[in-house]
Formats: structure tokens, C-alpha cells, sequence
């Protein structure tokens, strides 16, 4: 039996999971959090075989929480979920640890198969799209590496939701930070990519694809 543990802070997300793996009969869910500090909480006391993330989740970044994980529990491979396209956080989430990155939209069509490459076959789980951004990654030499690869993780985040609209205040609400640290992050966006404006931010963002 495939043990599995689901992190969303979406229940209708996690019940569509939960729907969908429910009819293997050789997988269970058997831990559900709407974070990262109850996931690890959990986990703590009943070890799955695999752990299913969504990589944006209030307060921790997924990318956080997948480092936090692996630390203390180096065998749990994970596999992330995302709204976003493959060239969002794809290549992100599999530097910081992730044996696989799946669309939410096509869930229905290959969670199942992605458990069990990841935590069967003990193999990374890799669609098409995400395949392409890996060999864009290897090809691309130094002189044309994109300035949102300067940023760390917190930082890329910060950029894409500031792309999106939204207000300090509210990006603060959103990752449970102080608006200081989203300023902050916002500083520090704006020294390593030389955006010198929201509206810069927003007008790179969407050349590169990086919101919807």
C-alpha cells in the first residue's frame, strides 16, 4: 500500500486529490494538512511514502517547506502541485528537492501515475513541459540566464504576485509576513534584476511568461 500525505490550504483541492486516489486500490491518503507546520507535525507521527505539496501555500514557501522536509526526512520523496505552468516553478522546485512537478490541471489524468513513478519505481516524475524547461535550462549558457534566476525563491514569489496586482498589504496577508519583510523582498528584487518599478516588474514578468 502507497502511503500518501497531502499539503494544500485549499480543502476542495485536497478532497479532488483525495477523489482521485481513492480509487487505486494499492493507494491510501493517510495524512491531509492545509500547511507546512502541520504537515511536518503529522508526518512526524505517521511517515507516508510520499508526500504531495502545493507550492504556494500561506506563510512557508513551498520551496521552504520542501528543504524542510528533506532535512529531516531525507527518504520522503515529494511531489509538488501547482497552478502555474511548468516554466513558473517547475525547475525551482526539482533544484530544491522535488521528485516531481504536476499541474493541478491534469491531475485527473496523471496523479496516479506520478505517485507510482515516484514512490515505486523510485524515479522522478517529469511531464513534457517540464522535460522542455529542463533542456532550456542546460542549454542556456551564462550570458542568457534570465534575471528572475537571481532571485531566491521567496523573492521570485514576491515578484510574480507584485506582477499580479497585488498590494504589499496584501501579499503580506497572503504569505502571513509583515508588509517590512515584502518591502524588503521587493528592495532586493529590484537591486539584482534593475526593475525599477512595479510596472517593470509587472511588464518583465509577463514577457517572460512568469504570471498568468
Amino acid at each position: 500500500m502507497i502511503k500518501v500525505a497531502i499539503a494544500d490550504d485549499h480543502p476542495l483541492i485536497r478532497e479532488g486529490i483525495n477523489n482521485v486516489l481513492s480509487h487505486e486500490i494499492d493507494i491510501e491518503v493517510t495524512v491531509e494538512a492545509s500547511g507546512g507546520n502541520e504537515l511536518l507535525k503529522k508526518i512526524r507521527k505517521s511517515l507516508p511514502d510520499i508526500a504531495i505539496l502545493d507550492i504556494t501555500m500561506p506563510g512557508k514557501s513551498g520551496f521552504e517547506l520542501i528543504k524542510e522536509v528533506i532535512d529531516e526526512f531525507p527518504q520522503l520523496p515529494i511531489l509538488v502541485l501547482s497552478i502555474h505552468e511548468a516554466e513558473r516553478y517547475a525547475i525551482r522546485a526539482l533544484r530544491s528537492g522535488a521528485q516531481g512537478y504536476l499541474c493541478k490541471s491534469s491531475i485527473t489524468e496523471n496523479l496516479v501515475s506520478a505517485v507510482r513513478r515516484i514512490a515505486v519505481q523510485k524515479r522522478t516524475y517529469i511531464t513534457p513541459e517540464v522535460a522542455e524547461q529542463l533542456a532550456v535550462n542546460i542549454n542556456r549558457n551564462s550570458n542568457e540566464t534570465p534575471l528572475y534566476d537571481k532571485l531566491s525563491d521567496r523573492e521570485f514569489q514576491v515578484l510574480c504576485m507584485i506582477a499580479q496586482g497585488k498590494k504589499v498589504q496584501e501579499i503580506a496577508d497572503d504569505l502571513s509576513l509583515s508588509p517590512h519583510t515584502i518591502q524588503t523582498y521587493r528592495t532586493r528584487i529590484k537591486e539584482k534584476t534593475d526593475l525599477k518599478s512595479n510596472v517593470e516588474m509587472t511588464h518583465y514578468a509577463i514577457e517572460h511568461n512568469l504570471i498568468d
